[in-house]
C-alpha cells in the first residue's frame, strides 16, 4: 500500500486530520446520482452527466462551511493518575467550543489496546458553550500508560460532511495491583476477618505492651484485674496489653515462571501481590517496619524496611510494574540477597509456588541457617486443578491416568511439606479468594503470640 493510500485509509480510521462523508450524504448522493442517470433515457449526454454529477458534489461542500474550524474546538481531558487493576473508572473530557456554530462529535480517546472501553464518544456542542463528556473504562494488566492523542470528528447540523482531527492531550496513568482487599482491612480489621471465618488468636499472656486500662468484660484474663484501680474506682478494671510494636516484616515476592501460570479470575502473581500489599498495610498499621524484596532468576526490587503508612506508597511505587519472568526462580541468591541486607531478625514472608519451592532440595539446606536468626513463612495459592482432578470420578482409562498423576502429586506435595514443617518452617496454601485473608491472619497470630 502506498503512503498516499494509507493517508486516504487513516482518514477513515479516525487517524488523520481531513474530512469524511456521511452516511446521509452517501445515500443522497446515490439517489440524486440514480435520478441524473435516468436522465439519459430521454437524450442527455455523459458530458452533461458527469457536470451534474460534479455540481451536485461542489453543492454539497457548503455543509462545511456550517461547522466550527478546527481551532474552535479545545479539549481538556481529566482522569485518576493512579488506577487500581480491573476496577471501573470514569474519565472526563471536556470540550470548549468558541464559534458560532452548534456541532454534533464523536471522540475516540487514545487509549492504550489492554484498556477495556466502548467507543466512539457521541455528544454535541452548542455555540459558544462547554460540554462536559465522559466514559467508563478500566485497565486490566498493570504497568505505565501515555494517553497522547484525542480523535475527533465533528458534522453540522445538515450532516453532509464530518470533519476529522486529531489533539494531542498527553496523561501518563499508573495501574496498580486491586486494593479491595488492603482497603476493607484498613476499613475494619476484624470485621475483614470475622467475615472471611477467620479470628485473631489470643497472644500469651503477659506478651506485649501495656496500652490501656479499661473495665473488665466477661471472657478477660482473671490475673490481668488492676486491684489498685479497682479499688479506687470502685468497679473491676483490667489491663489491655497489644503486641509490640516495632518488629520487622520482610515480604518476598517470587516472579518467577511458575507465577504466571492462570487462576480463574487473574494468575499467580497478581494475588500475590495483592495479599503482599495487604500484609503490608496490616503491618504499618500496626507499627512494624516493612520491607519488600521481588525477584526471579535476579532480585529485581529492594525496598527496605520502614514504618509509617507511607511507607506503603514506597511498596507500590516499587511493584506495581512488576511481570513474571520467563526464567525460573532462584531461591539461593534471593535468600542470599537476604541475608546480606538484613541483619536484624526479622518475619518473612514468601508469597511463591509452593510445588516449585519443594522441588528445591538445595533450599532446605539453606533455609536452616535463615531460620536460625529469621521466622520464615510461605504463602502460596492452592492448586484447585489438581485437587479437583484428584477428586473425580474416572469414566474412561485416559481419566484413570489423570486422576492417578494428581494423586501423585498431592501425595508428593503432602511428604515433603511435612518434611519441611518437622523442620519449624510454616507452609500456608490458601484459596486464591482467601489468600490475602490467610496472610493477615498468620502475621496477626504470630505477633499476638510474640513468636517473632
Amino acid at each position: 500500500m502506498t503512503k498516499l493510500l494509507k493517508n486516504l485509509w487513516g482518514r477513515f480510521l479516525f487517524q488523520d486530520r481531513g474530512i469524511v462523508p456521511t452516511k446521509r450524504f452517501l445515500v443522497c448522493y446515490l439517489i440524486i446520482s440514480f435520478t441524473i442517470t435516468l436522465l439519459t433515457l430521454v437524450g442527455i449526454s455523459w458530458v452533461a452527466l458527469l457536470a451534474l454529477n460534479g455540481m451536485v458534489l461542489l453543492v454539497s461542500f457548503i455543509d462545511l462551511f456550517f461547522t466550527p474550524r478546527r481551532k474552535q474546538l479545545i479539549f481538556r481531558r481529566s482522569m485518576p493518575k493512579q488506577l487500581e487493576r480491573g476496577i471501573t473508572y470514569s474519565v472526563g473530557i471536556e470540550v470548549e467550543n468558541l464559534s458560532d456554530l452548534t456541532c454534533n462529535v464523536q471522540l475516540i480517546d487514545g487509549t492504550p489496546q489492554s484498556f477495556e472501553v466502548k467507543f466512539p464518544l457521541n455528544g454535541v456542542l452548542p455555540k459558544k458553550k462547554t460540554v462536559n463528556l465522559s466514559y467508563d473504562f478500566s485497565a486490566p494488566v498493570r504497568g505505565v500508560y501515555e494517553l497522547n492523542k484525542l480523535y475527533i470528528r465533528y458534522v453540522s447540523n445538515l450532516g453532509l460532511w464530518k470533519k476529522q482531527t486529531a489533539v494531542e492531550v498527553m496523561d501518563e496513568v499508573h495501574v496498580i495491583p486491586d486494593l479491595t482487599e488492603t482497603k476493607k482491612y484498613l476499613e475494619d480489621a476484624q470485621k475483614y476477618l470475622m467475615h472471611e471465618g477467620m479470628k485473631v488468636r489470643k497472644r500469651k499472656t503477659g506478651v506485649g505492651e501495656f496500652a490501656q486500662i479499661r473495665n473488665y468484660v466477661v471472657g478477660d484474663d482473671p490475673r490481668k484485674i488492676n486491684w489498685r484501680q479497682t479499688a479506687k474506682l470502685q468497679q473491676v478494671m483490667t489491663n489491655e496489653f497489644e503486641p509490640e510494636h516495632g518488629k520487622h516484616v520482610l515480604i518476598l515476592i517470587d516472579c518467577g515462571r511458575m507465577m504466571g501460570a492462570e487462576l480463574r479470575h487473574t494468575n499467580r502473581l497478581e494475588k500475590a501481590l495483592e495479599a503482599a500489599i495487604t500484609v503490608a498495610a496490616a503491618a504499618l498499621g500496626n507499627g512494624d517496619y516493612v520491607g519488600v524484596i521481588a525477584f526471579s532468576k535476579q532480585v529485581s526490587v529492594f525496598v527496605p524496611p520502614d514504618k509509617g503508612m507511607g511507607q506503603l506508597q514506597k511498596i507500590l511505587d516499587s511493584v506495581y510494574k512488576l511481570e513474571v519472568d520467563a526464567s525460573e526462580s532462584n531461591y539461593l541468591q534471593a535468600l542470599q540477597y537476604l541475608q546480606s541486607v538484613q541483619k536484624k531478625r526479622s518475619l518473612i514472608l514468601l508469597f511463591s509456588d509452593i510445588q516449585t519451592f519443594l522441588q528445591e532440595d538445595l533450599t532446605l539446606s539453606y533455609f536452616e541457617g535463615i531460620k536460625k536468626r529469621h521466622l520464615f513463612l510461605l504463602v502460596t495459592v492452592e492448586d484447585e486443578l489438581i485437587a479437583r482432578r484428584a477428586k473425580e470420578d474416572p469414566t474412561s482409562i485416559h481419566q484413570a491416568m489423570v486422576k492417578g498423576v494428581a494423586q501423585q502429586q498431592i501425595l508428593h506435595k503432602k511428604t515433603q511439606k511435612a518434611k519441611w514443617e518437622k523442620r519449624g518452617f510454616v507452609l500456608v496454601e490458601a484459596k486464591e479468594e482467601r489468600l490475602a485473608t490467610d496472610a493477615v491472619s498468620h502475621y496477626i497470630h504470630i505477633m499476638n503470640q510474640g513468636l517473632l
